[in-house]
């Protein structure tokens, strides 16, 4: 196909929005034709385009209604930050970790179990405790600082070496960001200090999966993939420190705007701009729960590879890639230094913006989950991804809330009247061949396949429009859910 005709064939996934109003720009929104676009979410993007200083607003193929701005969008900015475009799990973020053995080489119930009695699944739950001072301490300086930090509760769980400074090169930004953790809340460091290596609730999950299918040998050969392999993806994020994080500095910023008049579109959408020290504190704040976030992961990964050294004596689990979605960083883009707000997305570069790391031949690795029981990707970031700012989607994107998929309220009470738009009946088909473990199995259908948008159609858009590629297809064994 000739050049002119793949850009004829991506310009069908862009859909740009008519500028009206206070719109500073017109947003664009990379979809897939036959996926609807919420109203609601469109409206949300046109919002997010009417902020001072904004200089592009992207939809990204999972784009659904969020808090502010749309879950699934990419907001740059030249002169404030946006907490509401960060969101209140800062770094909810993935990681893959591959092994030698193929799917049907491994007892995947058994893992699982075992897995499940060392990671504690759902929300407000507690595992890792450490005091005020060596908390503070780590998430200043993030996955590096466990060599520094010492866990009681982590050498005698542990029986294998955690290979730390092997892996820092396998994860965004080393693990570490420039964090301020005095710029936290006593409160958020009391909410989060007691829960490291925990895993969370909603969409948070632990995957063991198989290698269904793969999709470009060089690449694949590259990451240690291979069709059938048995793998292990992890989701979690920043728990009560970063949420209690974007309450304070939301609420921080709607007294702002109350006191000093700014220009404002709705009261969810407060901004710092970058001159005050108030940015200041909401970036080293936000770069403290994006820290925990790492640290928790990189917890969490070496207790699964503790209970799968359980069952396979000197079989070891290696990392291929841990990325953050939630996260606003400054990035040099079209020439300026620019504050990119990913909000349910993730960062996507291409080779050239991985020189000098074990990916420059092949861009950074992007993982991207469908849903539970559906599949899930492993993409890499090309040079056009420039034009979203190195940015695709972080999943599938939900299409029905959860109380429409459970028929309860967010506390799990029976609501009068409601019927729950996902049957029990519908959920266990869904589900056949899964083995699942859930905290809470009243409320697990709010995570249900049928809850979320298509991946393979979402991947199809990512693919269409030259954003990135696809390496392989993870197909689910097992799946922990809170």
């Amino acid at each position: 196909m000739s050049q002119e005709g793949v850009n004829r064939s991506a310009e069908r996934f862009v859909t740009t929005l008519a500028r009206e109003g206070g719109m500073k720009l017109a947003p664009r929104i990379f979809s897939h034709p036959r996926i609807p676009l919420e109203k609601d979410a469109v409206r949300q993007l046109r919002d997010a385009a009417q902020l001072p200083g904004v200089l592009d607003v992207l939809g990204m193929p999972d784009i659904h209604v969020g808090y502010g701005v749309p879950i699934g969008c990419v907001i740059a900015a030249l002169d404030i930050v946006c907490p509401a475009a960060v969101g209140y799990d800062v770094n909810c973020g993935m990681r893959l970790l591959t092994s030698p053995l193929r799917a049907g080489e491994v007892d995947v119930k058994r893992v699982a179990d075992e897995i499940a009695k060392r990671i504690p699944l759902g929300e407000g739950k507690d595992n890792y405790a450490l005091d005020k001072k060596s908390f503070r301490r780590l998430v200043n300086k993030g996955v590096p600082g466990l060599a520094e930090v010492e866990i009681p509760q982590l050498a005698k769980d542990l029986r294998h070496d955690w290979e730390l400074v092997s892996e820092l090169d396998n994860i965004e930004d080393h693990g570490s960001l420039p964090a301020n953790a005095n710029a936290c809340s006593d409160g958020a460091l009391k909410r989060g200090r007691t829960q490291l290596a925990t895993l969370g609730g909603g969409n948070h999950f632990i995957e063991l999966q198989a290698v269904d299918r793969i999709e470009d040998e060089a690449v694949a050969k590259e990451f240690g993939l291979f069709k059938g392999q048995f793998v292990i993806m992890l989701h979690s994020g920043s728990r009560g420190l970063g949420h209690q994080i974007g309450d304070d500095y939301m609420a921080l910023g709607r007294q702002l705007a109350d006191r000093d008049r700014r220009e404002t579109v709705n009261r969810e959408l407060p901004y710092f701009r970058l001159s005050e020290k108030h940015a200041d504190d909401y970036l080293g704040a936000m770069n403290s729960a994006a820290n925990f976030a790492f640290i928790n992961r990189h917890l969490m990964a070496l207790l699964v590879k503790d209970a799968f050294l359980t069952n396979y004596p000197g079989v070891r689990l290696r990392l291929l890639w841990d990325l953050a979605h939630n996260i606003a960083k400054f990035e040099e883009h079209l020439g300026n230094r620019i504050l990119v707000h990913r909000k349910g997305a993730a960062r996507a570069f291409g080779p050239e913006r991985m020189k000098g790391t074990r990916f420059a031949h092949t861009g950074q690795p992007v993982l991207v989950p469908g849903s539970m029981g559906t599949a899930s990707y492993v993409m890499i970031g090309t040079e056009k991804s420039a034009d979203t700012y190195a940015s695709i989607n972080h999943g599938a994107g939900r299409v029905m809330s959860r109380i429409a998929a459970s028929g309860r309220s967010r506390r799990g009470k029976d609501l009068r009247g409601r019927t729950a738009a996902i049957s029990d009946d519908d959920f266990k088909r869904s589900m056949k061949g899964i083995y699942l473990i859930s905290e809470n199995f009243r409320t697990v259908k709010e995570e249900a396949p049928q809850a979320y948008k298509d991946i393979d159609l979402i991947t199809e858009a990512v693919v269409g429009a030259g954003l990135a590629r696809t390496v392989a297809r993870l197909r689910p064994l097992a799946v922990l859910k809170g």
